[in-house]
């Protein structure tokens, strides 16, 4: 059986060595690159299309959802999985809304590290619940809805009873494409106007 490749991204070089060793001892997992930052791992994964890949969310160049997004259309098939020391909801968060499969802390046990991956390979989603309790079923919510980032954020910022304007200026949105994003929670969430919305959206595990 060939192993599942797996790549390493982490600005320090004692985690991406630590993780080499911790993997080695299963035949089924193996590591096939990495990369201290953003950057080089888009570069580096968009040749080797590993299956998965251990993600810092803290790196010196790019934010964690921003590597999340280009991850995934340089390699749209791997399987990305965040790898931090902190608890930080709301980095988590992002990453999981951007398209990250998972979350694990660095202080899991190799075995744990490697119980975790080969459930992310088999398609289920990780998150330590250390972490961010309801993460894993606020992402799949949002997955099962369709609502893009973007349009769950907006929506977000509207549940918290900001008006178009306010969001804009919030997002850095121009107030048009705030309206266009709003347009679009509507539909895809069958609602009528913006409450109706915002009770399906909490309704659906998404706020």
């Amino acid at each position: 059986m060939t192993p599942a490749t797996v790549f390493v991204v982490d600005d320090h070089p004692v985690v991406r060595d630590g993780v080499t060793l911790l993997l080695r001892s299963d035949p089924c997992l193996s590591v096939i690159g990495s990369a201290e930052s953003g950057r080089l791992a888009i570069e580096r994964v968009a040749a080797l299309a590993p299956d998965v890949i251990l993600l810092d969310l803290r790196l010196p160049d790019m934010l964690a959802p921003e590597v999340v997004t280009e991850l995934r259309r340089v390699h749209p098939d791997g399987k990305i999985v965040v790898f931090t020391a902190h608890g930080d909801h709301q980095g988590v968060l992002a990453a999981l809304e951007s398209g990250a499969h998972g979350c694990l802390l660095k202080d899991a046990a190799g075995a744990q590290l490697v119980t975790e991956l080969r459930r992310v390979l088999r398609g289920e989603r990780v998150v330590d619940p250390r972490i961010l309790p309801d993460a894993g079923q606020r992402s799949d919510a949002l997955a099962r809805s369709g609502l893009t980032r973007r349009e769950y954020e907006v929506l977000r910022l509207a549940a918290q009873g900001q008006t178009n304007p306010e969001i804009a200026e919030s997002t850095g949105l121009a107030r048009n494409t705030v309206k266009t994003y709003l347009q679009s929670a509507l539909h895809k969430l069958g609602a009528r106007n913006r409450v109706e919305a915002i009770g399906k959206a909490s309704e659906a595990g998404l706020l």
